[in-house]
């Protein structure tokens, strides 16, 4: 006899585990505990099978039969529904496997033996932040450009094109990578070449005329804040890193009796290694410092608030508002665009070294990438060469009545 729902409902747990026949060789397990499970025998190739089809009374009486009547037409066809169901799983499984979310994490697991701490923390927000929520579940091969186009505008939308432009980039690396390890067909984002708005890249004030520069020298020589803002403020120019490595210079990474400032990969833009040449001066302003800072072992520039932290972000803006300088006329990045354009331009220093020193990615002739160790005696004289021409500055200034401003703009980063 078929089964009904009452009969279902009403069926009670015994001793041991019985079955509840309906048609067509569908039955309801009943086991001892009380639970009730859809069962399928069949028979194949001439040997007898059963296929689960659900737990009652989660698949309901109706939806039983009609898992039953699935399976006997793939019978009917000469296909095992239970291997049916394992290819089915087994290409969910697959799918899942190459879904966006799930390459771009590996990639991104690769990627982060190259990459500083906190730029492989930045790339990670951004896709999590703005891909996945949209694009993350879909198969590589199954996104389209327009889809991943209006993923893109949404970003653009909000005024973040540079954002947006970075992310196309993320996205096509993510496809190069799928490619290379046979899990997509090819990198879709050349076809959305021309279709985000231009992105003009950030431009940072700087000073770089000479002049300028030996008076901007004597405002941070008198400068009034605190000794650590001096410092940092006295060091900047000698040493022209990014403002996040010079806030998070430690005193371990200083060595005296080499006169080098070695920063670790993890604290660097490009994730590699960087030394920074040490000038008498540079060692002057180090040694006077590390008279307040450096009993704490920690950071050259701490905190005012701790000496666990560094140096605020904005410390150095600040000064520079303070000493009546606007934030269109001078940053604390400004100080990089200052050293490349005059060790260039004005002393004729080599390309290679000042390029080597600002840590760009330089490769030689062989495409080999950045060493950090790379002319670093010439890299030695050159910054020395460089203090040197500080000191001439300050004196030039101090000299001259008249100083006339004359503000570029810097595109280093």
């Amino acid at each position: 006899m078929a089964l009904t729902d009452p009969k279902i409902k009403q069926a009670k747990p015994k001793d041991k585990d019985y079955k509840l026949g309906d048609s067509r060789g569908l039955y309801l397990l009943v086991t001892k505990t009380g639970a009730k499970y859809w069962r399928l025998k069949y028979r194949f190739l001439n040997k007898e099978k059963v296929l689960a089809l659900g737990v009652y009374p989660t698949v309901t009486l109706k939806q039983a039969r009609k898992a039953c009547d699935t399976a006997k037409d793939q019978l009917e066809k000469g296909i095992d529904p239970a291997q049916a169901r394992k290819a089915k799983k087994a290409e969910l499984t697959e799918a899942q496997s190459n879904n966006l979310e799930t390459l771009t994490r590996e990639w991104h697991l690769q990627q982060t033996k190259k990459w500083s701490q906190s730029y492989s923390e930045k790339v990670l927000r951004s896709v999590e932040r703005d891909l996945f929520p949209y694009l993350g579940t879909l198969p590589l091969d199954d996104i389209t450009p327009p889809q991943l186009l209006a993923v893109l505008r949404r970003i653009e939308s909000r005024g973040a094109t540079e954002s947006a432009h970075r992310l196309k980039q993320t996205v096509g690396q993510v496809f190069r990578f799928a490619v290379a390890t046979g899990r997509a067909q090819r990198d879709i984002t050349p076809d959305l070449k021309g279709a985000l708005a231009t992105h003009k890249k950030q431009h940072f004030p700087a000073i770089t005329e000479p002049a300028q520069v030996g008076r901007l020298l004597n405002m941070l020589d008198i400068y009034e804040g605190t000794p650590t803002v001096r410092a940092a403020l006295k060091l900047a120019p000698l040493v022209f890193v990014r403002p996040k490595e010079l806030r998070h210079a430690e005193w371990q990474e200083i060595d005296f009796d080499k006169k080098e400032w070695r920063i670790p990969a993890t604290k660097m833009k490009m994730g590699v290694d960087h030394i920074v040449p040490l000038s008498r001066q540079a060692l002057e302003v180090l040694n006077e410092q590390r008279c307040i800072t450096g009993h704490w072992g920690g950071y050259v520039f701490p905190s005012a608030r701790s000496p666990r932290r560094p140096m605020s972000d904005n410390a150095i803006l600040s000064a520079f508002r303070n000493m009546g300088i606007s934030k269109d006329e001078m940053t604390g990045h400004g100080f990089r665009a200052m050293a490349r354009t005059i060790l260039d331009e004005v002393l004729g220093e080599r390309v290679e070294l000042i390029e080597h020193q600002l840590a760009h990615a330089v490769k030689d002739s062989l495409g080999r990438a950045y060493n950090r160790t790379k002319h670093l005696p010439q890299r030695k004289k050159m910054m020395q060469r460089w203090a040197d021409y500080l000191d001439d500055l300050r004196l030039q200034a101090n000299s001259s009545n008249v100083v006339t401003a004359n503000f570029t703009k810097a595109t280093l980063n």
